[in-house]
């Protein structure tokens, strides 16, 4: 019998990165290793590559309306969290994979996986090609499984997560030492996350029930196609949502950028160096914030980004850098994805034959630092397992309130990060 565990969990979101590659085991842990080596040609057709970007981008969305009800900026990396639970899925079956499936927008098992692998090692091509001239573009993307050393998890998942995730499992001691795994886990995700995402894994989360800990760690930094002066940085108002202001050191840059404007928002689309990424913002007009936040989805943000048009726009951007923290569960429950947190309902019998293992927790952490020079992002998710015991003419756009902005990849149009500034000033 399935005994629910019995703490809460707390919410933990970090800056804006790009995926970092995996880096070798600590020297606590071994690794146990499936005999098979990462599919590097992934036998995964174009148009489902893209299926599943557009599945990824529709529960980022998802994922947003649930988070929106939070107080203040919020930033967090959607493709993180969606890598971090399709490696989970690999061991669903039944009620628990269906609802997992419908609730993250999954693909079947056979088809999700190489899907994935090929996306993300297309991602991990990105900034190769920079010139001479250019500040290369950093995306890296890792992943990595924590397991408890004692328990029988079976061959055939962990052939699938070496096949498509390049994640060995690090074999732990969490019914003796799961304190010091902890320690473990948070310094590798800091490691790859060039030190932004620190603390991943609060206390409390992992526990002696503790049976495996699957994360994905995820780091972006890129310069401005057309960087800000910063010369032309200072203060100037910023108007918050309450009607009151704060000062913010405020960016000035004259461009000719993609531009668009609807009912209640504009948009613009910033490039970084090498265009294959960019940093589009929605700012909705004074007093209809909540309406255009409301209304965003996949559907809606794709609309937006089509009716881009050159413009020559003279910009204002305030100077932001803040981080997120939170648990996942409840959003996630409430998207219907509930057995899988159901100690009694949960059906893993993907990664072990017991059928005793659960989500006991998901945890994100994200960062984001935006400035004249360009942007630094980085987010961090882990799951949990537990067991039972316009014309071209000069516009001006001076973004002094509240905005949404979105980094993602060009290519593929992948999401990387999401979040909102309701306040540069904290």
């Amino acid at each position: 019998m399935k005994s629910p565990l019995l703490f809460k969990i707390s919410t933990v979101s970090a800056v804006l990165s790009l995926i970092l590659s995996a880096c070798g085991p600590s020297a606590s842990a071994s690794i146990a290793q499936s005999n098979l080596q990462r599919v590097t040609a992934p036998d995964a057709p174009p148009d489902q590559i893209q299926v599943v970007v557009a599945n990824n981008n529709t529960f980022a969305f998802d994922l947003y309306r649930s988070l929106q009800a939070q107080d203040g900026n919020l930033i967090y990396s959607p493709y993180s969290i969606s890598l971090a639970l399709a490696m989970t899925y690999a061991g669903a079956r039944g009620e628990t994979e269906s609802q997992m499936s419908q609730a993250l927008h999954f693909l079947a098992q056979d088809q999700l996986h190489p899907a994935f692998n090929a996306l993300d090692l297309q991602l991990a091509e990105r900034g190769k090609a920079a010139s001479d001239e250019e500040t290369p573009l950093q995306l890296s993307i890792a992943n990595a499984v924590w397991a408890e050393q004692t328990y029988p998890f079976l061959q055939s998942f962990l052939d699938t997560i070496a096949l498509n995730y390049g994640a060995g499992i690090r074999l732990a001691d969490f019914i003796n030492q799961y304190e010091a795994v902890r320690k473990e886990i948070n310094d590798w995700v800091s490691n790859q996350t060039e030190e932004k995402i620190k603390d991943l894994i609060p206390e409390g989360v992992l526990n002696p029930d503790t049976r495996m800990a699957l994360v994905n760690a995820i780091y972006f930094k890129a310069d401005w196609l057309s960087p800000f002066e910063a010369e032309s940085t200072g203060d100037a108002p910023f108007h918050l949502l309450d009607g009151s202001e704060v000062t913010v050191p405020m960016m000035h840059n004259d461009t000719f950028v993609p531009y668009a404007t609807g009912d209640g928002w504009q948009a613009i689309e910033l490039a970084y160096q090498g265009g294959t990424a960019a940093m589009d913002i929605v700012v909705p007009d004074e007093g209809r914030f909540d309406e255009v936040e409301s209304n965003l989805d996949h559907q809606t943000v794709s609309a937006i980004l089509g009716s881009l048009q050159p413009a020559s726009v003279s910009l204002a951007l305030p100077k932001f850098k803040f981080e997120s923290e939170f648990g996942l569960a409840d959003q996630l429950k409430a998207l219907g994805m509930t057995d899988a947190f159901d100690a009694d309902l949960a059906n893993f019998t993907g990664m072990s034959e017991r059928d005793d293992l659960y989500i006991s927790a998901v945890v994100h952490k994200a960062f984001v630092a935006v400035d004249e020079k360009g942007t630094e992002a980085a987010a961090a998710t882990a799951v949990i397992i537990g067991v039972t015991s316009a014309q071209l003419s000069e516009l001006i756009l001076t973004i002094d309130r509240p905005f949404i902005f979105i980094i993602r990849d060009i290519p593929t149009g992948q999401i990387l990060f999401i979040g909102r500034v309701l306040n540069p000033a904290k």
